[in-house]
């Protein structure tokens, strides 16, 4: 196992050292201070500790040119050298190394773009052994189009990330501020077919909009085994729980999934698992399911990863009985990393619900579109749309005419905005507000809600 590792972090510094660096990139460039020319050549004749000792008094607090870049860079290296300096002492490396990080983390909030200073972080966080965070740059990387070797030395460090993968885990908490906690329409008039006339019927009692401030906490975690070299069993669960003033609105629901995945090549992924969940609202017991779900992955190019899902469950309710009856879905989506700064990612999908009441069978579709970009002085900013169309099977009269079924259509726009420049324990404060409307033929059943979240995105 020491070997291994040793062999990965000589592969690694061999990998830093192939990596062409554009004219714009930050990089060695000759200094007018001779201090960081010295440090320079100290760096590469790899006694990182005295390079460090001339720059860390040189690090700039603020990088606003070419030159306090370049310096910056340089501490990075001598800093995650000397983090993996065998006469480093162990209890001083990880240190080392989160200074690399730091330095790296600080050029890229006010220059995103330049994709060797990634190259380094993505490094750093893999001999950190954070792989979460090493593949997510090392994957932007690729989308800068690296030169061929590097790229080919970037997908091998990936496939090794993917092969070592065991233990997963995520978490998460916002706030969350809602105009219309239960989606209810603004209608106070409705209108019945009666006898052939339509009468108007003022409602006595009609449901107002509720707004709240709700608090969303969730997380879940999985464990593979292997049991092959390209077959894992996965074993997982999660768990996501929403609460308002009050308990009529708060929601929660667990779930546990089993089952095999294959690893074909470097490039696709496909799970076979046994799924089960149960959900609360009101804090009391709602619904259970048992089913299972077919997960498919695949990285058509550098830049291009597509995921499908379908899946197939029985749902019974504990007091609705009415709405039991198994619900299938299939998804398709994909994320293009355009360039190491803009992304990409558009879905669409199917769904159908068969209810014992034939009036609350439906079968939808959706479409959604999303965009992140991270711009100069760590702002990423995100817009995401989605559109829904549901058909109800069945007489949804009074709300409709005699004998029509119900049709909604509901669309959605969120805008978020993060600075990654700002961290808290290694997490961004990320803002998202959602606009969602309903539009529906059945009376009562159209709704407009705003909502907004504070989010946290992982950086550090």
């Amino acid at each position: 196992m020491h070997s291994i590792k040793v062999a990965c972090t000589l592969a690694f510094l061999l990998l830093s050292m192939a990596a062409p660096l554009d004219a714009q990139e930050a990089r060695s460039r000759p200094s007018s201070d001779s201090q960081v020319n010295n440090a320079r050549t100290l760096i590469d004749g790899g006694n990182f500790g005295e390079a460090l000792s001339i720059l860390r008094p040189l690090a700039p607090e603020d990088l606003e040119d070419e030159e306090q870049v370049g310096v910056l860079f340089l501490f990075g290296l001598a800093a995650l050298g000397a983090g993996q300096d065998p006469e480093t002492p162990e209890s001083e490396r990880k240190e080392y190394v989160d200074e690399a990080i730091g330095a790296f983390h600080r050029i890229l909030v006010v220059r995103p773009e330049l994709v060797r200073v990634r190259l380094e972080l993505a490094r750093a966080f893999y001999i950190k052994g954070d792989d979460r965070l090493s593949r997510r740059n090392f994957e932007r990387v690729l989308a800068g189009d690296p030169h061929p070797t590097v790229a080919a030395n970037i997908r091998r460090f990936l496939a090794i990330i993917r092969q070592r993968r065991r233990w997963s885990g995520y978490f998460g908490a916002t706030l969350a501020p809602d105009t219309n906690i239960n989606t209810s329409s603004d209608e106070q008039v409705i209108y019945i077919d009666a006898l052939g006339a339509v009468r108007q019927f003022t409602l006595d009692d009609p449901q107002e909009s509720r707004s709240g401030l709700g608090v969303s906490l969730w997380g879940g975690g999985e464990y593979e085994y292997p049991l092959r070299s390209n077959v894992r069993l996965r074993a997982g669960g999660s768990i996501s729980r929403t609460e308002y003033e009050g308990r009529e609105f708060d929601q929660m629901s667990l779930s546990a999934h089993l089952g095999p995945r294959w690893l074909l090549g470097d490039r696709t992924e496909i799970s076979l698992v046994g799924s089960a969940s149960r959900s609360w609202s009101g804090g009391e017991p709602q619904s259970h399911a048992l089913g299972g779900r077919l997960e498919v992955a695949r990285l058509l190019s550098r830049k291009l990863l597509v995921r499908t899902q379908v899946s197939y469950h029985e749902r019974e309710y504990d007091e609705a009985t009415h709405l039991n009856g198994p619900r299938s879905s299939i998804s398709l989506r994909g994320l293009w990393q355009a360039t190491p700064t803009l992304r990409f990612d558009a879905s669409a999908g199917l769904n159908r619900e068969r209810t014992e009441t034939a009036r609350e069978r439906n079968e939808g579709q959706s479409l959604g579109l999303g965009a992140s970009i991270d711009l100069p002085r760590g702002f990423t900013v995100g817009v995401n749309g989605e559109l829904r169309w549901t058909e109800y099977e069945g007489n949804w009269s009074p709300f409709t005419s005699p004998g029509e079924s119900r049709s909604d259509r509901t669309q959605s726009l969120s805008f978020s905005l993060y600075n990654r420049g700002f961290t808290v324990k290694g997490f961004s404060p990320k803002l998202v507000v959602t606009r969602e409307m309903r539009e529906s033929n059945a009376q009562l059943h159209d709704y407009r809600r705003t909502r907004g979240e504070l989010q946290f995105v992982r950086q550090l």
